[in-house]
């Protein structure tokens, strides 16, 4: 499915209540293959007229601008994703009328997207000068369902992590992107995806909700350049004046041929990557998100 990242700089812990409160975003599951074979036109017009229809027709692919300072896991908490369930901290970031406000609804609406599936979603409502305003953020991955009622499980915690952390962009800007991973969910790329976003960028993981929050990325050596050069720069780093500078809070781990697994040769994800390298052998986790590029 196609989704939308968000941007915006120093976010303040309480916006990020609202993280604690949810997180979400998008990549449905869906295999294009069979819409490539119904469409009419070339492969572009076809991944073109998927994007418009993604409401309707999930797949992997997915517009993204999470900007990283916007990632403060400080306040998250993966209670039950209801209005009944957020702390006080939470609803009033959701509720602020100014920036604080904005910041935090918006990345609530890619939190509830990345977890929770089309027929789920969550509402919000806050007033701004007496003019009471409603939102509602449908989900659209399904990479953690039973978080609309229930407690998020570790399992879920760092598959919601590893999405947010495939959304982030540096420069706060949409990149479309292809996200691959052994969820379910969004397993099965199909013919057009593979066929229009044939560059891997890289991979991500992490969890948001441990007791020490952390989220990490790698890069594909061979296409670095080119992934800086359309902007995505959170899992090759940043070229700043100082260097190279990670995306926020997402470390950068090398190469991904390094601290990964080959990429599944049927779907093209990497199906494990070392959060843990003090121990031998080194652990991974299974909750790896991988994107590729046009």
């Amino acid at each position: 499915m196609f989704a939308q990242g968000w941007g915006g700089q120093n976010m303040q812990r309480n916006t990020l209540a609202l993280l604690v409160i949810s997180l979400g975003t998008l990549v449905g599951c869906g295999d294009a293959e069979g819409v490539y074979e119904e469409e009419e036109g070339t492969v572009e017009e076809v991944a073109e007229s998927l994007v418009e229809e993604n409401a309707i027709q999930p797949n992997a692919i997915q517009p993204n601008a999470i900007q990283p300072n916007a990632i403060q896991p400080n306040a998250i908490q993966p209670n039950a994703l209801t209005p009944s369930a957020l702390s006080p901290s939470s609803l009033a970031a959701l509720q602020d009328s100014g920036q604080t406000g904005q910041m935090s609804r918006m990345f609530l609406r890619y939190a509830v997207g990345c977890a929770l599936e089309p027929s789920q979603s969550f509402t919000v409502t806050w007033t701004d000068n007496d003019v009471v305003h409603t939102e509602t953020y449908f989900g659209q991955l399904g990479l953690a369902p039973s978080w609309a009622t229930g407690p998020l499980d570790e399992t879920g915690q760092r598959w919601v992590s590893a999405c947010l952390a495939a959304r982030t962009n540096w420069y706060g800007v949409t990149v479309t992107i292809s996200m691959r991973a052994a969820h379910n969910a969004i397993k099965h790329a199909g013919v057009v995806e593979k066929y229009s976003y044939p560059r891997e960028e890289g991979a991500f993981w992490g969890n948001l909700f441990a007791p020490t929050p952390y989220l990490h990325s790698c890069v594909y050596v061979p296409n670095t350049g080119y992934v800086r050069s359309v902007m995505r720069d959170c899992a090759a780093g940043h070229v700043g004046p100082n260097g190279i500078e990670n995306c926020g809070m997402i470390e950068r781990r090398g190469p991904c041929d390094a601290v990964c697994d080959p990429l599944d040769s049927n779907n093209g994800f990497r199906p494990k990557c070392v959060y843990d390298a003090t121990v031998a052998p080194p652990r991974k986790t299974t909750e790896v998100v991988t994107v590729f590029l046009q």
